[in-house]
């Protein structure tokens, strides 16, 4: 009818991610790859679910979300994996409402319960086993190149096989990792400009408390000569990757089979780290959150895992410092009496 406007479609949950999230998420965190990485996944995910991707956005409802958790599910992801992509989905839906692209309030996203959180903290003994296995990978490259020099490609067909480039790269990573508390990603970055005084120069991270200086173990700046020697790139751990330095997946299978050698119980990378933290908690906690690279005190106590001996011993500890110091004879009991009762 004359002089009655149309009412403006209204874009989805897809068209807002292209034309507004996606160009803002690029942008916002151009600098840091993980976190661009972190949004990408989780956006590309939510496209993939037609009923949210499609839905308008005052549309919205908690069964959606619901219906898009349960196709997360029933694809095998992980709980920690499912909060991840939820994460991202109320990050967008919280910057709907923020630039007024809603007029009501959407759906409050839940995280889901049963997440397995970082906290495997290696044991000495499953640290010397893990490592002599590490060790063993790399013996076990190097002999099977000198076999297949003599082998029948390289006697009879004359096919010389190709040299192993750095044999020795997982046992040099994860001594790293154990003696310096790093971030994997810091470590697998790390340049030869950063090593240097017998200390690592972390120059990048999540905030800027992650530019810290780490001082070297004997262990630590042994392996750093040992490379340094060999060095032939700007990259202190180079691999053959789109980046030149090694990434993530470039030791999944050797660190997977060093934990079966070892008779390990399956672990992540980063659990090094928190094994390295976990055995600094002794020191003074503003010395450790730095060490660390945190900027508060909340996240370096998450990292901290008092093991069971450790635990025994502070109260031992306790104990002796407040037992009875009366005259000569003076008994301690071992145990209290039972309470009476009635």
């Amino acid at each position: 009818m004359p002089g009655i406007r149309e009412k403006k479609r209204e874009s989805t949950l897809g068209e807002f991610i292209e034309s507004d999230v996606k160009p803002y998420v690029e942008c916002r965190f151009a600098d840091k790859p993980k976190t661009l990485e972190y949004y990408r996944a989780g956006m590309k995910l939510i496209a993939a679910f037609q009923p949210l991707q499609g839905c308008p956005l005052d549309s919205i409802s908690a069964e959606k979300v619901g219906g898009y958790v349960a196709k997360l599910r029933d694809s095998g992801h992980a709980v920690a994996t499912i909060n991840r992509r939820l994460e991202v989905l109320r990050r967008v839906l919280s910057l709907a409402v923020e630039w007024g692209r809603v007029d009501k309030l959407l759906p409050k996203v839940e995280m889901l319960p049963g997440e397995n959180h970082r906290d495997r903290v290696l044991t000495s003994a499953e640290e010397v086993r893990y490592l002599a296995a590490a060790q063993q990978i790399g013996e076990e490259i190097i002999a099977a190149y000198q076999r297949a020099l003599t082998g029948i490609r390289a006697r009879l067909r004359g096919e010389q096989p190709i040299a192993p480039q750095d044999p020795y790269l997982f046992r040099d990573v994860t001594s790293l990792l154990l003696d310096t508390g790093m971030r994997p990603d810091e470590c697998y970055r790390l340049r030869w400009e950063h090593v240097r005084d017998g200390a690592i120069y972390v120059p990048y991270g999540k905030t800027s408390n992650a530019r810290r200086v780490l001082p070297l173990t004997e262990r630590a700046a042994a392996l750093i000569e040992m490379r340094r020697e060999l060095a032939s790139c700007e990259w202190v751990f180079p691999a053959p990757t789109r980046s030149g330095h090694m990434e993530k997946s470039t030791l999944k299978k050797q660190h997977a089979r060093a934990c079966r050698m070892a008779v390990v119980s399956p672990f992540t990378m980063y659990d090094l780290r928190h094994t390295c933290l976990t055995r600094w908690a002794q020191m003074d906690p503003y010395t450790l959150a730095y060490l660390a690279g945190h900027s508060d005190f909340s996240t370096t106590r998450r990292y901290v895992h008092p093991q069971a001996e450790t635990v025994r011993a502070a109260l031992e500890r306790v104990r002796a410092t407040h037992r009875c110091q009366g005259p000569p004879g003076c008994q301690v009991p071992s145990s209290l009496p039972a309470a009476k009762t009635g």
